[in-house]
């Protein structure tokens, strides 16, 4: 399953991805002062999230919303600058769904969605993505007008001072990933990544790329340089959830 959706993020995500980042951004989205409300977000607390189907669609769902959420400012600007918003068929309820799908149709390169073999379809994602897609040309020329305004070489230039000093700080973090004892076991895990190329170190100080070590507190804990985060995502371990993300 890790493998598929690591996949598939170039042509998009399952349809319950989509709602599921959504219910995650409407909860964390950041509240304009009532002056200056242009984009205005329902409130869909009574929709349900759907059951995640594993611990990869659970982190992909999150990570969908939290970039969202660092490029709420200028998502809301190129809906308006294109005109695409407000829409009478979109009710404000499903604004936080049309937000993210934008944020993954400029991710994709406003490239069009690809249906999966056995997808669930949801009414609503179909709808929003038909929709943004209708658009796409629009939506690129606001973006694009969006960087000439503010002399951004790429959307970067639009995450909050904050949450940019968050993601440095974030980042020089080790990466951490609990054994799952109920599928592995310690003696197993470290054999498996020393036939990968990975050799033990006693702490992080020691840390040199393929390198990692087991936490001195906890012994089903093993902790890894940042930099081999994603690396490690696509790893079999991970995807058979012998390995779980901290």
């Amino acid at each position: 399953e890790k493998r598929t959706t690591t996949q598939i993020k170039k042509n998009g995500y399952p349809d319950s991805i989509y709602i599921n980042a959504a219910k995650i951004f409407q909860s964390i989205h950041i509240e304009k002062n009532k002056a200056g409300i242009l984009v205005r977000y329902g409130d869909n607390s009574e929709s349900p999230m759907m059951a995640f189907k594993d611990e990869d669609s659970r982190r992909v769902s999150y990570e969908l919303a939290f970039n969202t959420l660092k490029y709420q400012d200028l998502l809301e600007e190129i809906l308006l600058d294109s005109k695409a918003y407000p829409c009478h068929s979109i009710p404000d309820e499903l604004t936080s769904l049309l937000v993210v799908m934008l944020y993954d149709l400029q991710d994709r390169k406003f490239q069009k969605r690809k249906i999966f073999d056995e997808e669930e379809l949801i009414a609503e994602v179909q709808e929003i993505g038909h929709y943004l897609y209708s658009y796409r040309t629009k939506l690129a020329a606001a973006l694009a007008r969006c960087r000439i305004k503010y002399d951004a070489l790429s959307i970067e230039y639009f995450v909050p001072e904050t949450i940019l000093k968050q993601e440095q700080r974030a980042s020089a973090l080790p990466v951490c990933f609990w054994i799952n004892t109920f599928k592995t076991s310690l003696e197993d895990v470290i054999r498996d990544l020393e036939m990968k190329g990975f050799t033990k170190v006693e702490s992080v100080s020691d840390f040199n790329h393929y390198t990692y070590a087991v936490d001195q507190h906890c012994h089903d804990v093993l902790v890894f340089p940042s930099s081999l985060r994603e690396e490690l995502l696509n790893l079999d371990l991970f995807a058979d959830c012998k390995l779980l993300l901290q």
